[in-house]
């Protein structure tokens, strides 16, 4: 599997917020896209996804069927979790809609520190057990690609700790992730992209 970005650029309301971007990703390799508020990060993951189209250049992954939006997870800033829902309701309804087949719900709950919290609305929680909550649809339902949006935003450091652990189990089973942040999460071996100036 290997994921190629070419010459990629894309534009939001008139204003252009990257041009000549290429990269190439091979399985179990990580990159951390790094920048000021503004620069993109969060539109290269969506380019990526496909949710996006972008301004010139392309998107393939090869080596998966259906492409790099078939083949991924987007985790967003925004943590798309259902309040009104329990805690484990949230992550089947995850599980279910994503297609299953990886961790049971019970394992990534437990994997992510939320077992005790199974069957509370998810309206009690925290914004760090939000984020857990989020980050466990990685391993509810498998997909090769990894497509993070400030992936540590809310966790505490023993949060920090699993996601880097993580991320590192991963990219040794051969996976890909594309990590976006204002810092950079640690990804292990991961190489970095800036945007919206410097290096």
């Amino acid at each position: 599997m290997r994921l190629i970005v070419e010459n990629l650029a894309c534009a939001r309301g008139g204003r252009t917020l990257f041009e000549g971007l290429s990269f190439a990703l091979a399985a179990g390799e990580g990159l951390r896209i790094v920048g000021p508020n503004g620069a993109g990060k969060t539109s290269l993951l969506r380019v990526i996804a496909g949710l996006l189209a972008p301004a010139q250049g392309r998107v393939a992954l090869e080596g998966a069927e259906g492409g790099a939006g078939e083949a991924s997870h987007l985790i967003g800033h925004q943590d798309a979790v259902k309040g009104a829902l329990t805690v484990e309701e949230n992550l089947e309804f995850w599980r279910a809609m994503l297609g299953g087949g990886a961790a049971t719900v019970e394992t990534a709950l437990s994997v992510l520190g939320l077992a005790a919290l199974a069957p509370f609305p998810a309206r009690v929680l925290s914004a760090g057990q939000r984020r857990r909550l989020s980050l466990a649809r990685l391993l509810v339902a498998k997909r090769r690609l990894w497509l993070l949006d400030e992936p540590a935003s809310g966790l505490d450091a023993d949060g920090l700790q699993t996601l880097s652990r993580l991320i590192a189990e991963h990219l040794a089973a051969g996976g890909i992730t594309v990590a976006a942040a204002h810092g950079a999460p640690d990804v292990p071996g991961a190489r970095e992209i800036r945007l919206g100036g410097g290096a």
